[in-house]
């Protein structure tokens, strides 16, 4: 299963650090969902500061930026602190990560492995899935995902 343009948002729970988040519980207000590899590292820590330095551009927008990765919301709150993020971020044991397509397989060194996708996906204040970005390079794509943000209206 991959959520596709014009789904609608899935009803899957997340973990997060106030406790589980249930993704149906965004409609009503647009959603950016961001998953990436892993905490603390080079291209993922770039991200979660960009989409922190623009969450007020967010905001105004209407708009909710969550981050999602398999790494726990112990390691989620030392990647915080240590950046001082403001982009809520999610762990996911793989259920929602699967349901999305982004557990793909990987090759880095030749190696080959499974691992998160790099991938952003836009819902409208209605649920329905609107915009999608894949295999996701870092420099000036949160940029690009406010302005479509923006484009909702």
């Amino acid at each position: 299963m991959s959520v596709e343009i014009g789904d609608d948002l899935p009803d899957l729970e997340l973990t997060g650090a106030d406790g589980p988040i249930r993704l149906r519980d965004y409609v009503g207000k647009p959603l950016v969902l961001y998953f990436y590899p892993k905490d603390d590292t080079a291209g993922c820590t770039k991200e979660a500061q960009e989409f922190s330095a623009l969450g007020d551009d967010f905001a105004k927008a209407g708009a909710v930026v969550l981050g999602v990765s398999k790494d726990t919301q112990a390691k989620h709150a030392k990647f915080t602190a240590k950046y001082g993020l403001t982009v809520p971020l999610a762990s996911d044991e793989r259920q929602v990560i699967e349901a999305f397509g982004a557990w793909v397989p990987k090759v880095l060194y030749g190696r080959d492995y499974m691992g998160i996708d790099r991938s952003t996906w836009l819902f409208d204040k209605t649920g329905k899935l609107v915009r999608s970005w894949r295999k996701v390079k870092v420099p000036g794509h949160v940029e690009q995902v406010l302005s479509a943000v923006k484009e909702l209206g």
